[in-house]
């Protein structure tokens, strides 16, 4: 009982420390044992109880028997003795009492003689009259009279529920038999007394550990609840600390180790893998720039009790972790050793917060003393706060003189309010004033003071000197600017009078541009209508010339009318020429050309418009180098290609010295295919490349001028290009060469589907038969 009590106590104390002050904590594999206990314990005592209790059963039922056995043996002997004792008598009267006397050893045993016939004869204590033989004391079932002295001692109970010990002896010569009758009740008496005082024993004896056991069990009970309520404040405690960033720490100064609690590794990013730290490990973790632990441990030795100190920690990821550690010496009850106990709070943050803080306020001081004004500021009880060097220059005040703590009458007397010339009217409230103060130097001065929300107020003086003269100067523009508007309103009137005269202008505009677009289609119309006209004589001229050059008819005399007949020839064909550029320009300026687009051979094109300018490049000992590359379509009309690359080779082979060279190269490009013409020859100058390709232009140079042309070739080759869709650029460059591209669209099939439903729809419109895509292909 003592060391249950003992040992539940040590238990409820053990779990106590270890959830108040985790230092104390047990080893698990006492724990777990003793957890073990708790069960085996209460085990054992029910199995010592039910042991305990067999025993004693088995040890009186024993004894009983044991007694039982030897009156059975002494009733028999006596049986026995009594039957010797009556053969020794034979012939003589011997009375029973003398076998069986009353002297308390026998109580209750009684001494039967039966006759040969089985009848009783003599019987020691007397017996009733009624019983006469045995079966009438022992009762009709009992087994004496059959079986005599062979039975030996049998236990009988009585027909009047006492039981007895029987036993039968015959007597020598068929003399009858002798019976003994021992009652087990008077057997029992003693055995009765020593069974109860073994029940007072064992019943002792289980109340006893009954109760050591019920005892064991609440104590048990209460250490587990003990253990449970300790665990729940622990768990809180943690929990507590970690919500609060802390964690628990005992130094064992004697032994040197450390404990740390879990919310301490989780602060730190650990894993705890053993119990204790060691003292150098953790002095290990802590930053050099910040001490190390020895330091504490000297002013601990030196009878320090308070320890408050802010260091870091270098946690799991390599990180260092502003800690504050407040803790305080106390004895240890168990070894009598030192201990520094405490808590660990991150201040990573307020050390992040401070640090910000500093840095915010050195800017905010920086930020005031860049200002322009003069800046101060006052806390509730008129004490300098803050201020900048331009208040210190207003008042001339040393930066001594203007210490932040010091009142308002303490500075302002150590320095020289400014002599103010004049002042303005105050505006504003109750927490706020702003007035302006000329000083006696000329400078004015906007001061605003305001009331902060604890109680103080902020003062700042702005130099409005510039202001108040840009006031002056605006005053003077005003005035001026009044003025301005008044001859502004007279120059609206003129204006607005103008701006009539301009509409009407306008108008005679759009009437004259109406007159020369219809001059315009006038002329278009005249020049196609001349151009037919002119071409009828001048195919009569141009027949007539050749007959009489070829003399069709005969000789014409004198050869010199040969050569007035070539020349006239010569100059009407040029002229035809000409009348037919001037009526195919007429008709494309009056979009009354109709192309007939359809997939050609880029190389067959080429190779036409290059037979076309053979001669004249023979005749000039010209080379004209072709890269068509195979395979490459058009998309044109083959009468319209063939006269822009006819005119475009005519040109270059024109304007390129005998001996020169031109060159045809044809490419793909996406969905347009590029033909460039490059040459050799004189090239065009710079100014005059903007204005070609226009009607009549033509590029006027001494070499030029030799020869002849309307200027509608390269007008009529881009005005065709441009039908097609394409577009016509020139690059050229003096005495070098000039370059020609051409684009043109390539025969896609979109194109081809368009073509094919134009057609199809002037074909439905004239009455004819729809042309098939692929024929136009």
């Amino acid at each position: 009982m003592p060391e249950a009590v003992s040992a539940s106590l040590s238990a409820r104390a053990d779990s106590s420390l270890s959830a108040v002050w985790p230092v104390r904590r047990r080893d698990p594999r006492l724990q777990r044992a003793e957890r073990w206990l708790r069960y085996a314990v209460p085990s054992t005592l029910s199995v010592f109880l039910a042991c305990l209790v067999a025993l004693a059963a088995i040890h009186i039922r024993g004894q009983r028997a044991e007694i039982i056995a030897g009156a059975e043996a002494e009733v028999e002997g006596f049986a026995r003795l009594a039957a010797h004792a009556l053969r020794s008598a034979e012939g003589q009267h011997l009375d029973l009492r003398v076998l069986l006397p009353e002297d308390g050893r026998h109580s209750g045993r009684r001494l039967v003689l039966l006759a040969p016939n089985a009848r009783i004869t003599q019987a020691h204590p007397p017996l009733p009259a009624e019983m006469e033989t045995l079966p009438d004391i022992l009762g009709p079932s009992e087994p004496l009279s059959a079986l005599g002295e062979r039975a030996g001692a049998v236990l009988i109970d009585l027909p009047g529920g006492e039981r007895v010990l029987a036993a039968v002896h015959n007597l020598p010569n068929g003399g009858g038999q002798v019976a003994v009758l021992q009652p087990v009740d008077p057997l029992m008496i003693g055995w009765g007394a020593r069974t109860r005082d073994q029940i007072v024993l064992v019943g002792a004896a289980i109340l006893v550990i009954v109760g050591v056991g019920v005892a064991y069990g609440l104590q048990t009970r209460q250490a587990t609840l003990a253990d449970r309520a300790c665990e729940q404040i622990r768990l809180r405690l943690e929990t507590a600390l970690r919500r609060s960033d802390c964690g628990l720490w005992d130094w064992d100064i004697a032994r040197g180790r450390i404990y740390w609690s879990d919310s301490m590794y989780t602060l730190l990013g650990y894993r705890r893998e053993q119990p204790y730290l060691a003292f150098g490990t953790v002095n290990a973790l802590v930053h050099p720039d910040d001490g190390d632990l020895y330091s504490l441990a000297r002013a601990v030795a030196a009878n320090q009790t308070h320890v408050d100190h802010a260091f870091r920690v270098r946690g799991a990821d390599g990180s260092y972790v502003w800690l504050r550690a407040r803790a305080e010496v106390v004895a240890d009850g168990f070894d009598g050793g030192r201990h520094l106990v405490g808590i660990a709070v991150d201040i990573s943050q307020q050390r992040a917060l401070e640090e910000t803080n500093a840095a915010a306020d050195m800017r905010l001081r920086d930020a005031v003393e860049a200002i322009s004004e003069a800046f101060v500021l006052w806390d509730q009880g008129n004490r300098l706060v803050l201020c900048n060097s331009k208040f210190r220059h207003l008042h001339a005040l040393s930066a001594e003189d203007a210490q932040p703590g010091r009142r308002y009458i303490d500075v302002m007397s150590r320095g020289a309010l400014p002599q103010i010339r004049r002042e303005t009217p105050e505006i504003g409230m109750a927490t706020a004033r702003t007035f302006e103060a000329e000083l006696a130097d000329g400078r004015w001065l906007q001061i605003s003071e305001r009331r902060t929300r604890d109680g103080g107020y902020v003062s700042v003086g702005t130099d409005i000197t510039s202001l108040k003269r840009q006031q002056e100067q605006l005053v003077a523009s005003e005035r001026e600017l009044i003025e301005t508007v008044t001859d502004l309103k007279r120059s609206r009137r003129t204006l607005e009078v103008q701006t009539q005269q301009l509409a009407d202008l306008a108008e005679r505009y759009l009437d004259q541009k109406a007159v020369a677009e219809s001059a315009n289609r006038s002329k278009s119309e005249f020049l196609a209508n001349m151009s037919h006209e002119l071409r009828t004589p001048l195919n009569a001229i141009i027949g007539f010339a050749d007959v009489m050059e070829n003399e069709v008819l005969g000789p014409i005399g004198t050869p010199r009318y040969g050569e007035y007949a070539r020349d006239i020839r010569q100059s009407g064909g040029h002229l035809l020429t000409m009348i037919d550029d001037i009526l195919d320009m007429a008709r494309l300026e009056a979009r009354r050309v109709r192309l007939k687009p359809r997939a050609l051979s880029a190389g067959k094109a080429v190779d036409d418009a290059i037979e076309a300018v053979s001669a004249e490049a023979a005749r000039k000992d010209m080379r004209i180098h072709v890269d068509v590359r195979p395979g490459v379509e058009l998309l044109a009309d083959i009468r319209g290609i063939h006269r822009i690359l006819v005119g475009i080779l005519e040109n270059a082979v024109k304007f390129t010295g005998a001996g020169g060279q031109v060159g045809v190269r044809v490419r793909q490009a996406g969905e347009h295919v590029h033909v460039f013409v490059a040459d050799t020859g004189i090239g065009i100058p710079r100014a005059a490349l903007p204005h070609l390709g226009q009607p009549f232009t033509k590029v006027e140079t001494q070499i030029t001028s030799r020869h002849r042309g309307s200027g509608l070739g390269l007008a009529i080759a881009r005005s065709t290009a441009e039908l097609h869709g394409g577009a016509l650029r020139i690059r050229s460059e003096e005495n070098v060469g000039t370059v020609v591209l051409l684009k043109l669209p390539a025969p896609t099939l979109q194109r081809l589907e368009t073509i094919a439903q134009a057609a199809g729809r002037e074909a439905a419109a004239a009455g004819r038969p729809a042309v098939d895509r692929r024929s136009a292909a």
